[in-house]
């Protein structure tokens, strides 16, 4: 097997179970409560230290243009008519004195001299919500660009903004921060006005209509599929909520789901297939969904993918999950779609091992977070001290401080790591009003006071049977790696010797309270690779194949080498060309031919300083080969070409 494997990645293809894992031919504001989605648009998408060696296959640099000046600003692009469109992250926030978020305009007419002509402002982070798109309504006719807005800090800023881009170098912006508000909710006793934050946003326009498709990040794992009618952009209405909290849609859905757990809607693509418009949610954990959307105020569940019963790239496993995005085929035969996964390790379990609790509890790896294996015995063990919420206090005022680790003698044995718990959010908790964090911020909080790692715990939801080990992700900072797992509140409790709570509003005297000693706990984590991409067959949503970097199935890639997992897909808009360009991180640009056949790699684009490449876009240009635009994290924009065979 292990002369398989050396002489696979000599020559670049590995085949077997059905899937083409081609490789080298030579050597997620959201918070982790306050904007749920699975992966969250400023975790950085994982650490940006370290690269791949550069490499150019069947690729063209046309050119480049600086927009970041390598300070990770730089979220999803979209292109029309001629111009891109790229977002800006969490480095823009004023919090971080950042220059402030908004979205850049780039002419890309002349592809091998792009230049960027206007920036619009948002008070907000734009995370995969980047679209442009023509309308003609009554009420409007020319080009819309849409941004989603995810709020930088305890400041609100969410919802859309409705941008006029018919002249691309003159925006104008038609509405700022619309979207799902509390105010939407009559059984809400005091609403609030301000729009949920929206982490990704698509438009259609059917006829002389328009809408607008979003996730909303407040409403994670429930009514998270929001639609608007934007067909007088000025005036957009909300006419339409749903999601797996909908009885009727989480009924017509599979109830399997991959391992974590986590449904909640990310993404989404929209089209008219045989006359009907329909829309694909990529759903994570649930997978991707498939809806009738041509009465958008009343969408409906066509079909949903089900995950195998063993990953394919990682036997012994339970499918990762994460349906991050995805599209069609130029002739809808098939589907591509992206799981997105920052944690090549897995936790499969915490276990306490001391004290009257002793047992394993469900755990899991933590988006952005470093695995137990950088530790120098690779396990994360020792004694647990709780240190509440550990949100910072500038950004979050009112936030309790943790504990010092200088103020407790742990009396720690050899590779014993001083262990700080904290929880997931606040949410419902009248001892903690402000927004949640992120779990890196909590981290980085946990690293400053001078603990070893951290162990987050998640929140209340009511009930026991709705706790699982989940806790978010992002937000970590680059240096240095904080080693971080999650478990359920369940084990946050018996880590303290105390009765599980799960009550809504929080009862601050049935819980463990800062400063608190816990137990003793240990964990490790497998190898279990990076995400991949996976072709499904456009009608029956049946798996035909998956697709990898080899590197990223590699642990010898594990670290150091920056994120190695796929991120978004674009396919060719010409005919009977099955060509997919994805935006692979790390791991660079590469473009994967498909068909019945399943995956072949055809060709990569590494840049020789690396690349931390995030979002992807084609430009048609009639028979021509497309024009592929890339955004680049820590960048800005990339244009490239293939020119391999078609």
């Amino acid at each position: 097997m292990k002369r398989l494997f050396a002489a696979a990645l000599a020559t670049g293809l590995v085949i077997g179970a059905g899937f083409a894992w081609a490789g080298p031919k030579h050597a997620f504001r959201e918070s982790d409560d306050a904007g749920a989605n699975a992966v969250s648009p400023d975790d950085g998408h994982g650490p940006a230290a370290g690269h791949l060696p550069g490499r150019r296959q069947n690729m063209k640099l046309l050119s480049r243009v600086d927009l970041a000046g390598g300070s990770a600003e730089i979220t999803d692009v979209d292109a029309h008519k001629g111009y891109a469109y790229l977002g800006t992250d969490y480095a823009r926030c004023p919090e971080n004195g950042g220059a402030g978020n908004g979205v850049f305009v780039v002419d890309v007419r002349k592809p091998k001299r792009p230049r960027q002509v206007a920036f619009i402002e948002t008070q907000s982070r734009n995370g995969e919500g980047i679209h442009a798109f023509s309308v003609r309504t009554p009420a409007f006719e020319g080009d819309l660009l849409l941004i989603s807005n995810e709020s930088c800090g305890a400041e609100r800023h969410g919802g859309i903004t409705i941008v006029d881009v018919t002249n691309p170098r003159r925006p104008n912006v038609l509405a700022s921060e619309v979207g799902d508000t509390d105010a939407n909710d009559p059984n809400d006793p005091a609403p609030l006005l301000e729009p949920n934050d929206v982490h990704s946003v698509m438009g259609w326009s059917p006829g002389d209509k328009a809408y607008a498709v979003m996730t909303d990040n407040f409403e994670f794992g429930f009514l998270d599929i929001d639609i608007m009618d934007i067909s007088d952009p000025r005036n957009p209405r909300l006419i339409a909520e749903t999601g797996i909290g909908d009885e009727a849609f989480a009924n017509a859905i599979s109830p399997q789901l991959a391992y974590g757990e986590n449904p909640n809607h990310h993404d989404m693509w929209v089209k008219k297939i045989n006359g009907r418009w329909v829309m694909m949610a990529s759903y994570w954990d649930a997978g991707w969904v498939l809806l009738d959307v041509d009465d958008p105020a009343n969408p409906t569940v066509i079909d949903d993918f089900d995950y195998a019963a063993g990953d394919p790239l990682a036997p012994g496993f339970f499918p990762e999950g994460n349906a991050h995005q995805g599209t069609w085929s130029k002739n809808n035969k098939f589907f591509v779609g992206t799981d997105e996964d920052f944690a090549p390790f897995r936790v499969r379990n915490l276990e306490i091992t001391s004290g009257p609790n002793a047992g394993r509890f469900d755990a899991v790896a933590v988006g952005g977070g470093a695995s137990p294996t950088l530790l120098p015995d690779r396990r994360l063990n020792g004694p647990v001290v709780y240190g509440g919420y550990g949100c910072p206090s500038d950004a979050y005022p009112g936030a309790a401080p943790v504990p010092q680790r200088s103020d407790y003698d742990l009396d720690l044995a050899r590779d014993d790591e001083a262990i700080l718990v904290l929880q997931r959010g606040p949410v419902d908790d009248p001892s903690a009003p402000f927004d949640a964090c992120f779990p890196g911020e909590k981290a980085a909080v946990a690293i400053e006071a001078g603990w070893d790692a951290v162990i987050l715990v998640n929140r209340h939801f009511g009930d026991a049977e709705s706790d699982f080990a989940y806790c978010g992700s992002g937000g970590f900072p680059e240096e240095p790696p904080i080693v971080t797992i999650c478990t359920t509140h369940t084990a946050f409790h018996r880590m303290f010797n105390d009765e599980p709570a799960y009550d809504l509003p929080y009862v601050n005297a049935d819980e463990p309270q800062i400063g608190d000693v816990g137990e003793r706990v240990s964990a490790t984590a497998e190898f279990d690779g990076w995400g991949y991409a996976h072709l499904l067959d456009g009608k029956t949503l049946e798996e035909i194949d998956v697709y990898a970097p080899a590197e990223s199935h590699d642990p010898r890639y594990a670290f150091d080498f920056g994120p190695l997992t796929v991120h978004e897909v674009e396919t060719d808009k010409r005919r009977n060309r099955n060509l997919a360009y994805f935006s692979w991180y790390a791991a660079g640009a590469r473009v994967v031919k498909f068909g019945v056949n399943g995956f072949r790699e055809r060709g990569v684009y590494i840049h020789p300083g690396g690349n931390d490449f995030w979002g992807v876009e084609t430009i048609k240009r009639g028979r021509k080969r497309p024009l592929l635009l890339f955004s680049d994290r820590d960048f800005g924009l990339y244009v490239l070409k293939y020119t391999g065979r078609e």
